[in-house]
């Protein structure tokens, strides 16, 4: 078991790994690369939220579980919006098809208009971590 000091170490290292994959993301974009865009987009989004379960107990063991456990207690409580909760599970399927599925075809159509949500979704997960105090 963690000790609260290492558990905050580890969600403020989940928090600088998701805005660096954003930032990774962004420059994947800027080159017109979908497909990497779309897996990039999505951990983004995952390591914040698994910084958010780490922070208040919760573990996940796979990617489905971390979705499940993001939506029972963070949209389901209305702590975060459904909607951001409906994107990120969105976020996940594409970048499961665009991963997996060699019928489908990720374009700039599919991505670009993601990224406005994608800093909304981290913003609000981001802030529903540090909304407390925890990390001060």
């Amino acid at each position: 078991m963690l000790t609260n000091e290492e558990t905050k170490a580890l969600v403020l290292n989940r928090i600088r790994r998701s805005r660096e994959t954003w930032d990774e993301t962004k420059g994947i974009i800027e080159g017109g690369y979908w497909y990497a865009a779309a897996s990039r987009m999505y951990y983004a989004c995952y390591y914040m939220v698994s910084a958010l379960l780490l922070k208040n107990g919760l573990n996940a063991h796979t990617h489905g579980g971390a979705i499940g456990l993001f939506g029972l207690h963070f949209i389901k409580t209305g702590l975060i919006d459904s909607d951001l909760g409906k994107f990120y599970s969105q976020l996940f399927e594409l970048r499961q098809t665009g991963d997996y599925d060699d019928w489908k075809v990720v374009t700039e159509a599919d991505i670009t208009p993601l990224v406005p949500t994608a800093i909304s979704f981290l913003d609000a997960v981001e802030n529903q971590i540090r909304n407390d105090g925890y990390l001060d």
